[in-house]
C-alpha cells in the first residue's frame, strides 16, 4: 500500500497560486508516477454520499485531470450512496483509491456505513487522500471544527475512529484558514491549539503532502502543532520523515 495524504492535489483552493491540472509542486506528480500502474483501475469514494451531482462532477474532474497528466487509466468509478454495497474483494480489485474532500464528520460516517476501515485493510495499491480524506485516514481522527456552531456545540465529536492507515493527524489548507474565525473564536489559536495538548498535528499548506511507503515522509511546507505551540518543520521543496520530528 502506497499512501499520498494531500491537502489539495490540484493546487491552492484559495487561488493564491495558479495550477493547471495536478499540482507538480514538491514533486507530487513525479512521486505518484513512480507507483502508478498501466491501465490502473481507479475509484473515488465521495465525502458526501448523497450529493450525487457534486460527486459525479468531482469524479469526472479528477478522471480528466489524471488523464491530462498521462496517467494510464482503465476505469474511474465512483462510490457514493448509489453504489455502496461492495465487498472487500471488489474493493481490492482497484489499483488506485481516492478519498474525496469535504466535511470530515459526514465523510467519516459514510466510511463507517460502508465498513471501509475493514475493507481497505491490506489494500495493495495507491491511496490518495484529499483534504477530509487525508484527515479521515488516521486511526483516531481529529475533526477540526469547520461549520458554524461546531466549535461551541458540546455534542460535536472532535475525536472519532478513522481508517487506521496512519497514526498521524493531518490538518489541510493552512495558508487559507490560518486566520479564520469560527463561532467568535480564532480557529487555530483558540480552538486547535487547545486541542493539541498531547495530540500532535501535522499541518499542510496546499501543495504539500505526506507520502507513506516504508516510511512517512512530508513533502513541502508544513508545521507541527503540539501542546499549544506551532513550529515550521519543513520548508517548501524540502522533505522530512515523521520519525525525525520530535512529536
Amino acid at each position: 500500500m502506497i499512501i499520498f495524504l494531500t491537502s489539495s492535489p490540484t493546487g491552492p483552493l484559495d487561488g493564491s497560486r495558479k495550477v493547471d491540472g495536478l499540482d507538480k509542486k514538491n514533486h507530487f506528480v513525479d512521486e505518484l508516477k513512480k507507483y502508478w500502474k498501466n491501465n490502473s483501475r481507479c475509484c473515488m469514494i465521495a465525502a458526501n454520499p448523497d450529493a450525487y451531482k457534486q460527486n459525479d462532477d468531482m469524479c469526472d474532474f479528477f478522471r480528466e485531470t489524471f488523464l491530462k497528466e498521462h496517467f494510464s487509466i482503465q476505469c474511474f468509478d465512483l462510490i457514493d450512496r448509489r453504489y455502496s454495497d461492495f465487498t472487500k474483494d471488489e474493493l481490492q480489485k482497484y489499483d488506485v483509491i481516492l478519498l474525496g474532500g469535504g466535511h470530515v464528520p459526514t465523510q467519516n460516517q459514510f466510511f463507517k456505513d460502508i465498513q471501509l476501515r475493514e475493507k481497505i485493510k491490506d489494500f495493495d495499491g495507491i491511496i490518495i487522500g484529499i483534504s477530509a480524506g487525508s484527515m479521515n485516514s488516521a486511526d483516531i481522527v481529529y475533526c477540526q471544527p469547520e461549520e458554524d456552531g461546531e466549535a461551541i456545540n458540546p455534542e460535536f465529536q472532535r475525536w472519532i475512529s478513522g481508517l487506521n492507515l496512519t497514526k498521524t493527524n493531518i490538518i489541510p489548507h493552512y495558508q487559507m484558514v490560518k486566520d479564520r474565525y469560527l463561532d467568535g473564536m480564532r480557529l487555530y489559536e483558540d480552538i486547535t491549539y487547545k486541542d493539541s495538548i498531547d495530540h500532535p498535528f501535522i499541518v499542510l499548506v496546499d501543495g504539500s503532502y505526506l507520502l507513506i511507503d516504508k516510511h512517512e515522509t512530508i513533502y513541502g511546507e508544513s508545521y507541527l502543532i503540539v501542546d499549544e505551540h506551532i513550529q515550521l518543520i519543513c520548508h517548501e521543496d524540502e522533505t522530512k520523515r515523521i520519525d525525525e520530528i520530535e512529536l
